[in-house]
């Protein structure tokens, strides 16, 4: 008899939380945009955050609430964003490409303070007395930014400086975050010409510890036609709103600190 009890109330038990269950169900359910799912089906997946949103579902929900650009999906590029355009009915409005870039050209022609033994990662060197480099504004060439990037668009040089492939780079900015030196930002893909340094020292210091730095010498300011380029704490810095990839500025460089990313076939077509 007793066994017959526990039994009815067990089962009464059951079916209270059950109906309470069904209950709750449908006072809380959410509903789902059906576009929600279809857009998913389109972003890449690679939930890189570049949107600055939590993700690619983050960004979905945000889409079809209006509160997103379609074009703010980097990593998707131009086919996606005409996909997701059509879904929601409304235009792309893509913006200008802009690739991570580093503004560093030490590596092996910094000099080093000391030998560093420990974790090899630039993020733990960085740590210890902020960083093996002698120049404390440059890459510490551990490849953080190698390891985090999800489209293989970053390699190590043999001159311990990383090496970014434009047409791979989605400017996701993972690269950008990680490193604790900030040797790497955004420009845009159509500027070929950027100061590779990031040092603020004075010149006489910073050519002693690396020979291919920024001197604050002004020789590229006095050249630029188009007054893109002024000189902060030492240090030259491109206005690329002005810039005309005129390359005046990389020619007179004394210490070839500016870099010229110019793709080579357009320098055999003699636009350099």
């Amino acid at each position: 008899m007793e066994i017959i009890t526990a039994v009815f109330v067990l089962g009464g038990l059951g079916l209270i939380f059950g109906l309470w269950l069904l209950f709750a169900q449908r006072i809380f359910h959410v509903e789902t945009d059906p576009r929600v799912e279809q857009i998913l089906g389109i972003l890449p997946g690679i939930n890189c955050g570049a949107c600055g949103r939590a993700g690619c579902q983050g960004f979905a929900v945000a889409l079809v609430k209006g509160d997103v650009d379609v074009a703010g999906c980097a990593p998707g590029g131009a086919q996606a964003h005409e996909q997701l355009a059509q879904i929601l009915g409304v235009k792309v409005n893509e913006k200008a490409k802009t690739i991570a870039t580093l503004i560093c050209g030490g590596g092996g022609a910094c000099t080093n303070k000391y030998n560093y033994e420990g974790v090899k990662t630039c993020v733990a060197n960085e740590m210890v007395l902020g960083g093996v480099k002698s120049c404390l504004y440059g890459c510490l060439g551990f490849g953080d930014c190698v390891r985090i990037c999800p489209f293989d668009a970053i390699v190590m040089g043999d001159d311990d400086l990383p090496k970014i492939d434009v047409n791979k780079c989605t400017a996701c900015k993972k690269c950008i975050e990680i490193c604790p030196k900030k040797v790497l930002v955004l420009s845009p893909a159509n500027k070929f010409y950027h100061i590779k340094c990031n040092s603020s020292d004075k010149g006489a210091v910073a050519i002693r510890i690396c020979k291919v730095s920024c001197i604050g010498c002004g020789k590229c300011v006095n050249e630029c036609p188009e007054n893109a380029i002024t000189l902060e704490n030492n240090l030259a810095i491109i206005d690329y709103d002005k810039c005309i990839n005129c390359s005046k500025c990389y020619k007179v460089c004394p210490t070839k600190a500016i870099d010229n990313i110019m793709p080579k076939k357009l320098i055999k077509q003699g636009v350099f």
